[in-house]
């Protein structure tokens, strides 16, 4: 399970949480996810074995390439889900990971 990975992953470089959200008790719909990704500077997405980013301010991409990225086969939001500053960090890669949160 990535949420695991996750955890597993912030206990062992002291990361502090500062709000968490149970995706299976509140679900973030597609638009809610767009609007939240559409408020930071860069998506950083890992989805198999590869990991995308994707520069909103940059690049303007569509509210259907942001989804691509970001909406799992739900229809809402994939987790784990974490922002740092203005990275949005979706799934789990280990690499990616201590990239966005500088461990």
């Amino acid at each position: 399970m990535t949420c695991g990975k996750t955890q597993g992953f912030l206990a062992k470089h002291k990361v502090a949480v500062k709000s968490e959200q149970n995706a299976k008790k509140q679900a973030i719909t597609r638009d809610a996810a767009i609007a939240l990704a559409r408020e930071a500077d860069e998506i950083v997405a890992a989805k198999g074995k590869g990991v995308q980013r994707l520069n909103v301010k940059k690049d303007k991409p569509s509210d259907d390439e942001i989804a691509a990225l970001i909406i799992g086969p739900s229809g809402n939001l994939r987790a784990p889900t974490f922002r740092v500053g203005r990275k949005l960090m979706v799934g789990f890669d280990e690499a990616a990971y201590a990239d966005v949160l500088g461990a």
